[in-house]
């Protein structure tokens, strides 16, 4: 092993290639699994009885809840492994999905939310690091491709959400059926999963195994993550809010908010791993934070919902190297397996817990809702970029 994480140089095989099939689907089905409900928000908070505003503080609650899946994921994949770990949480996902369409009640919507987050999390920080791990065996990156599957997941999920809704196609039923099909692609998954876990260097801990003496890169990436997910986060739950409330547009035409967001996302994580080769990590870095503060802006302030829809695109173009550069840094941090995703996972979702509070507090006041994603969003991309661009050291791993 050596001190900066990477692992052992070994020879990518056929069960190194079947599993990066098999984490691929993975990361394509918890894309799938939100977005599949996520578009049609409005219509749950209309079905549960509760104004914008009330949405978002049950939204808030069901992160809380969730917040225990940042808790307890290191421990369980100390105990269980990332395959097993991976496995038994996406099952328990993919079993939980239909109880939203069925809810319809306040309590019911946030427990089986709160549950939902709380695997997510848990099965988030699996399918990194197995994907880190043989990334990094391959020798060649594949994290921005492998979000990109994410990303179209949430886009096919989205469209198919929107379509369903345009055609008055029941919640429940949706929502049934796509757990029968992630389902069945669990199955595929579980067979070609990496069955031993990497692990790292651990000289630079103490004897008891605890974290780094030095806590500034946990810290960072806690706060990277934080930033990162408002940006994508608002931009994803408040797309059709923005476009029904704001321009008055149907349920089918609302959705599309969304799946611009998302499908520029998967454009730009399909092509960011060949565009870090070729213009390097810091160009791409300026020029993802550039373009990302362009689309927001002007999905936030453009008085037309087609021009929404292409500041939209924009947008996710920008905003979809975040998060992959920063899940494969925590990946390879050195040190307690799972610490640094623990880190960047705990530091996302606390600021989660804020944010449908606070934008739908300001939704809920005469500002529009185009200006109280703004007010959020760009102070955000910007810090991300002060974070990113003053001291890039405190939150990439050494090379």
């Amino acid at each position: 092993m050596v001190a900066t994480g990477t692992v052992v140089d070994v020879s990518f095989g056929a069960p190194d290639r079947r599993a990066v099939a098999s984490v691929a689907t993975q990361f394509f089905v918890n894309g799938a699994i939100f977005a599949s409900f996520i578009p049609r928000l409005p219509e749950i908070r209309d079905r549960i009885g509760v104004s914008t505003g009330g949405l978002g503080v049950l939204m808030t609650v069901a992160l809380l809840i969730g917040l225990g899946g940042s808790i307890s994921s290191a421990r369980l994949l100390e105990r269980f492994g990332t395959r097993i770990t991976l496995i038994g949480g996406a099952a328990l996902l993919v079993l939980t999905l239909p109880f939203i369409g069925f809810a319809t009640t306040p309590v019911v919507f946030v427990l089986a939310l709160g549950f939902m987050a709380a695997l997510d999390v848990v099965v988030d920080v699996s399918m990194n690091l197995q994907g880190s791990w043989l990334s990094a065996r391959r020798h060649a990156p594949i994290m921005n491709r492998l979000h990109g599957l994410w990303s179209l997941g949430t886009v096919i999920g989205g469209l198919a959400a929107a379509r369903l809704a345009a055609s008055g196609v029941s919640l429940q039923n949706h929502l049934l059926g796509v757990s029968v099909v992630l389902a069945a692609a669990l199955v595929f998954v579980s067979r070609g999963l990496l069955r031993r876990d990497e692990h790292v260097d651990n000289s630079e801990h103490s004897a008891e195994g605890q974290a780094p003496r030095n806590r500034l890169p946990l810290v960072t990436l806690a706060v990277g993550g934080a930033l990162a997910i408002i940006v994508e986060l608002v931009s994803n739950d408040w797309a059709a809010f923005r476009l029904t409330d704001d321009f008055g547009a149907s349920p089918g035409f609302a959705g599309l908010g969304f799946v611009a967001f998302t499908t520029g996302m998967t454009i730009g994580r399909f092509s960011g791993d060949a565009l870090q080769l070729r213009l390097g990590q810091d160009r791409l870095a300026t020029g993802s934070v550039v373009v990302a503060t362009i689309g927001l802006t002007g999905a936030a302030l453009t008085p037309n919902e087609y021009a929404v829809l292409a500041s939209y695109v924009l947008a996710g173009l920008g905003v979809s190297t975040f998060f992959p550069k920063l899940y494969d840094d925590a990946a390879q941090l050195p040190g307690k397996r799972g610490a640094g995703l623990a880190a960047l996972t705990a530091g996302s979702r606390i600021s989660g817990l804020l944010i449908p509070a606070v934008v739908g507090g300001l939704a809920s006041t005469s500002l529009s809702v185009g200006s109280a994603t703004g007010i959020i969003v760009i102070p955000s991309v910007l810090a991300f970029a002060a974070l990113a661009f003053v001291s890039p050291a405190a939150w990439t791993r050494n090379r």
